[in-house]
């Protein structure tokens, strides 16, 4: 989700670092190792219900919003 996959323009690892940015400052548990290891919303979307103790409903739907319009 926001690595580097090989191949990608530098536009797409500069928006997918600043994305991994933004995620980690919405979601301050993150660390630098967790973004590096999340390849899909639904790890990101179980990740945040684990570690915030939130119902799947609820992190899916937080998720969802903060990766609308995105491109990853």
């Amino acid at each position: 989700m926001f690595g580097y996959q090989g191949g990608e323009s530098d536009e797409t690892v500069a928006r997918k670092r600043s994305y991994a940015t933004e995620a980690r400052e919405r979601w301050p548990f993150l660390t630098r190792f967790d973004v590096t290891t999340i390849h899909n919303e639904q790890q990101l979307a179980t990740m945040v219900r684990d570690r915030l103790g939130l119902r799947k409903d609820q992190a899916d739907a937080d998720v969802h919003r903060w990766t609308e319009g995105k491109r990853f």
